[in-house]
């Protein structure tokens, strides 16, 4: 069967107004030999771009492809897809596969397939390899990256022309630029979101442009390291406390709002991954990009994250997983859902298209960065436990009265219990 764009199946979907019978219930429907059920998350930021259309082309081509097998999708969203598949687990009821944002705790466990046991050699052979280590435990893969991003610097072009700046390239140039910014009226010169919905993104940014990071190399937690607390003081001091971070507390300062006000025309500069770009041309903000400023010069190592897809080894279903997920990490799907929702893709082939597309060129930047990204330590059982804590604590670091050697002294005291209990 000759293969059809995901993204013309998704409009004709639309325009049948099919999306009702698509949420909350399994896609795709009739009888057949084997039903594979996945639950998997919404990249969408509302009914017209849910990845439930983008799953409901995908099955439906499958499924035409492979009359025997049915593809059954739960699409939650990112407030709710960890607890559904954790509460499906615990009843003894994991669906075959969950698409979510972490899988760590369940490989521990032993719940997972390896990713060897399902794919073909060349599909897993095209991951690219920062991700593929990162699906990783003992050496062994589990999971499978299925969504990428890193971040990089945005800046208001406007504000900055106004202003006569130029985008800054170390710590010293961001907190001038800011200061000046802020004299000239602007809301929040740097938008600096370190409350409880992603303040571990905005934490790691900037540990690591200060040479640190959540681990050392090792791979041991070093929330305590010299590197880090110059970090966070530096930013307290030097930010937060001269008022550049904007009205609201940066521990109350949640990434959605940050990007709200930017692209409100409000902020000034904040670190930002490529959803961001739909989000301000939408408005019709106009920004540029730099790499991340490092403390005596751009930063070397910049963050990058992934979502996970795995597979639950319960129901002797392995042959007709791997063949799904093949088709699934094929380079034109892996290229479809990366461009319908502004993310990197997390094959070295889609990677190579994108990289040489003119289509692509605005997410050019953040695909350079891949190279150095460093990730979250998601192989360790204890970063579910770490990264709560990250969330709850750490804006208390940069607040009036915080202490960031405290807080970063609790925090590695989290850590090192998480680690012992695992």
């Amino acid at each position: 069967m000759q293969r059809r764009s995901l993204a013309r199946t998704i409009a004709a979907i639309s325009a049948l107004g099919l999306t009702g019978v698509l949420g909350g219930c399994g896609l795709g429907g009739g009888s057949s030999d084997i039903t594979l059920e996945l639950v998997a998350a919404d990249y969408g930021t509302g009914v017209d771009d849910s990845s439930k259309k983008y799953w409901a082309a995908l099955t439906e081509e499958y499924e035409a492809e492979h009359p025997g097998v049915r593809i059954d999708v739960t699409v939650h969203s990112w407030n709710d897809i960890d607890r559904k598949v954790k509460e499906r687990v615990d009843a003894g009821d994991p669906p075959d596969m969950a698409q979510i944002g972490a899988y760590a705790d369940y490989a521990a466990d032993g719940l997972l397939y390896k990713a060897d046991d399902l794919l073909s050699i060349p599909v897993q052979a095209d991951f690219v390899a920062q991700l593929a280590t990162a699906g990783q435990i003992g050496g062994i893969q589990y999971g499978m990256p299925f969504a990428s991003s890193t971040r990089v610097l945005f800046y208001n072009k406007a504000l900055f022309e106004d202003a006569g700046l130029t985008p800054p390239t170390t710590w010293a140039e961001l907190a001038a630029d800011a200061e000046v910014l802020k004299e000239e009226g602007v809301k929040y010169p740097y938008a600096l979101p370190l409350g409880p919905e992603e303040a571990q993104a905005e934490t790691m940014q900037w540990l690591l442009s200060g040479k640190g990071g959540y681990t050392d190399t090792t791979g041991a937690y070093a929330f305590g390291s010299a590197q880090n607390t110059a970090t966070v003081a530096w930013l307290k001091d030097e930010l937060v406390g001269k008022g550049l971070t904007g009205p609201v507390a940066p521990g109350e300062l949640d990434r959605a709002d940050a990007f709200a006000a930017f692209t409100a025309g409000d902020v000034g500069m904040l670190n930002g991954h490529p959803s961001l770009i739909g989000m301000a041309e939408q408005k019709g903000v106009e920004f540029g990009t730099v790499p991340m400023p490092g403390a005596d010069g751009a930063s070397k190592a910049t963050l990058g994250v992934a979502d996970w897809m795995m597979a639950f080894d319960k129901s002797g279903h392995r042959d007709e997983i791997g063949d799904f997920l093949d088709f699934v990490y094929s380079e034109e799907n892996v290229l479809e859902f990366s461009r319908a929702y502004d993310l990197l893709p997390v094959t070295a082939s889609a990677s190579r298209v994108m990289d040489g597309s003119a289509e692509d060129k605005e997410l050019r930047p953040f695909l350079d960065q891949m190279p150095t990204a460093e990730l979250y330590p998601v192989g360790k059982t204890s970063w579910a436990d770490v990264n709560a804590e990250i969330k709850q604590r750490i804006g208390k670091a940069v607040a009036p009265n915080g202490s960031p050697e405290d807080v970063l002294g609790r925090l590695q005291a989290t850590a090192t219990r998480a680690e012992s209990a695992g």
